[in-house]
């Protein structure tokens, strides 16, 4: 088999029918185009999705839950232990809600190999105070450098800037619907008051908003020594400990290993987001069925008009047999065209998949849950585009192999006579 002549032969048929040529290019770059854009922009969505989870929540979250006490007195008493007992009115056990030890412990944290980050907060209940208006709220004590870090808080500060609150001790980020029901806005001051009855003014050095109104409504930030004074605590005082870990997968495993070494409770990811595990699991399915989907279709719309192509082509085949052309050299020059159109209409398909992507990417999206998200997100993988460009090589391939398998077997004289 000469492949020079091969390939010639094959680029003299496919620029004979230009039209018929195009047509099947096309079919390719549309089938790989439709599939580049739907797992781009599927992909996108999920990831945006899954940010609104995994960005801001820990891996294992530390802190002294409020439970009743799993022994009653009545427990130790042995006089009765083979009888049934009924305790009423159990009240829970009184547990500071600060953990003990904990700058020791995030110490002890930090040194270890699976932690990749951990953030100590200070939670407080407080009243946001405007005129006669008080409003019930929480503000959560932070060291804002590694929440910024690790949990990109940035994304949700809709005006002013992180950095902002590390400059000013006595600032706070306030939450978007305490500053609309306060008629607050940044630069303002707003007066906290504690439980205790003491009240502090703080000035507001930015408005954040979580996309959730319920807690837009009562939460706020301010630096962890601020938090610390609202309450009138020690420099020690710390209510709960966020952990990142390298690999999400270790949370539950990490989480025990917490509870029974310090006493505390750990609650890992996936035990917090159970839901929402199953339909990000859900989600991705759906995209992966839709995408495969799209590429069987496009697969079998390239082999019916490839395989039209060959049959169109009855009269060559008998003529480059009965010139000495074997059964074999007829079957490569026919999977050859199949080839250079999947080749071309491939990239052609990327090229579309990546257009049409970058035209998604510019086109407005507002949402409330992210505010700094301005257009629909899209997922450059360059995996799609490897993807996309194999099954058009490969369906092509396949589209052109087999209906030349039946032009190699055809006898010239069967053919001429048909004729």
């Amino acid at each position: 088999m000469n492949l020079g002549i091969v390939l010639s032969i094959a680029k003299t048929h496919l620029f004979a029918r230009k039209k018929q040529t195009i047509i099947a290019s096309l079919g390719v770059t549309f089938g790989i185009g439709t599939y580049i854009i739907m797992m781009s922009f599927m992909n996108g969505l999920n990831g945006l999705l899954d940010g609104l989870i995994l960005n801001r929540t820990p891996h294992v979250h530390i802190y002294n839950e409020v439970k009743p006490t799993e022994k009653q007195p009545i427990n130790f008493i042995t006089d009765y232990q083979q009888q049934l007992k009924i305790v009423q009115s159990i009240k829970p056990k009184k547990k500071p809600i600060k953990i003990h030890d904990a700058k020791p412990l995030i110490e002890y944290l930090e040194n270890q190999q699976a932690v990749l980050g951990v953030t100590p907060q200070v939670k407080a209940q407080t009243f946001y105070l405007g005129g006669s208006i008080q409003l019930n709220g929480m503000v959560t004590g932070i060291n804002i450098t590694k929440e910024t870090a690790q949990y990109h808080l940035s994304d949700y500060i809709i005006e002013g800037e992180a950095i902002d609150l590390l400059k000013n001790e006595k600032g706070i980020l306030l939450g978007a619907g305490i500053a609309k029901k306060l008629a607050l806005n940044r630069g303002d001051y707003i007066q906290i008051g504690s439980l205790g009855g003491e009240i502090h003014a703080l000035k507001i050095i930015g408005l954040y908003q979580s996309g959730m109104s319920d807690i837009d409504n009562i939460h706020s930030y301010v630096n962890v020594q601020m938090a610390q004074r609202i309450l009138g605590e020690s420099n020690d005082f710390i209510t709960d400990i966020n952990i990142k870990l390298k690999n999400m997968e270790d949370a539950p495993e990490f989480a025990k290993k917490m509870e029974s070494k310090f006493n505390v409770t750990a609650i890992d990811i996936q035990s917090a987001n159970a839901q929402f595990e199953t339909g990000s699991f859900v989600r991705n399915l759906i995209s992966y069925a839709v995408s495969i989907t799209l590429l069987i279709v496009a697969g079998f719309g390239i082999y019916n008009i490839l395989n039209m192509l060959i049959y169109e082509k009855m009269n060559d085949i008998a003529i480059l047999k009965a010139t000495g052309f074997s059964g074999q050299d007829v079957r490569w020059i026919f999977i050859s065209q199949a080839i250079i159109i999947g080749l071309f209409g491939g990239i052609l398909g990327l090229i579309l998949g990546y257009i049409v992507s970058v035209i998604i990417d510019q086109t407005p999206f507002n949402t409330e849950a992210m505010p700094t998200i301005k257009t629909y997100p899209i997922d450059y993988e360059i995996k799609y585009y490897i993807i996309g460009m194999t099954f058009a090589l490969l369906s092509t391939f396949f589209a052109g192999y087999f209906p030349s398998r039946k032009a190699e077997k055809m006898d010239p004289v069967d053919i001429i006579r048909g004729q």
